[in-house]
């Protein structure tokens, strides 16, 4: 199956009326993820938070490894050190495919920003990243979010340095 018929079929899972829902369809869940990170890579968590709601089981799967983090932390202070970690980014979030089934759906997309990210220059900053959603009360929240930078992929030698940790805890990278 090529890209382009992926993508037309992850528009038409979007659109089906038979996966559309009486609050939002998967359309407006694959808007709403678009809205919500364009605020956070521009350093507006605060907007990202009000858009984004979080199940109170969620868990972040970092692009930069480590452990899983539980909960989505809502408070301001939280929210202000988020939006700090992100500054003048701009957002593309590219939709890979969109599964959907009652009252669960998944995202998998990838994301194109380019942004200052935790002090660093402004830069391309591309994400493969799953996103998994609940509707809870009518409305999607966000239960599960994982994201690599592994879009150009590396070589296996690099996977395996980084999966041992020989690559990571050091301040440089030497594959």
């Amino acid at each position: 199956m090529t890209r382009r018929e992926i993508l037309a079929g992850a528009a038409a899972v979007a659109a089906s009326p038979r996966h559309a829902t009486a609050s939002e369809s998967t359309a407006d869940l694959v808007a709403m993820s678009s809205r919500a990170n364009t605020a956070l890579m521009k350093g507006d968590a605060v907007t990202y938070a009000a858009i984004m709601k979080h199940s109170c089981d969620f868990t972040l799967m970092q692009p930069f490894g480590g452990k899983v983090v539980h909960g989505f932390d809502p408070s301001p202070d939280h929210v202000a050190s988020l939006g700090a970690f992100f500054k003048n980014g701009d957002y593309k979030q590219e939709v890979i495919q969109v599964i959907s089934s009652g009252d669960v759906a998944v995202l998998v997309t990838i994301e194109r920003q380019s942004v200052e990210v935790g002090g660093l220059a402004k830069q391309e900053w591309p994400l493969r990243v799953t996103l998994a959603f609940l509707r809870e009360g009518g409305e999607w929240h966000l239960a599960h979010r994982h994201a690599d930078p592994l879009v150009h992929g590396i070589p296996v030698e690099h996977a395996a340095a980084l999966a041992r940790g020989d690559i990571g805890r050091q301040s440089s990278i030497k594959p």
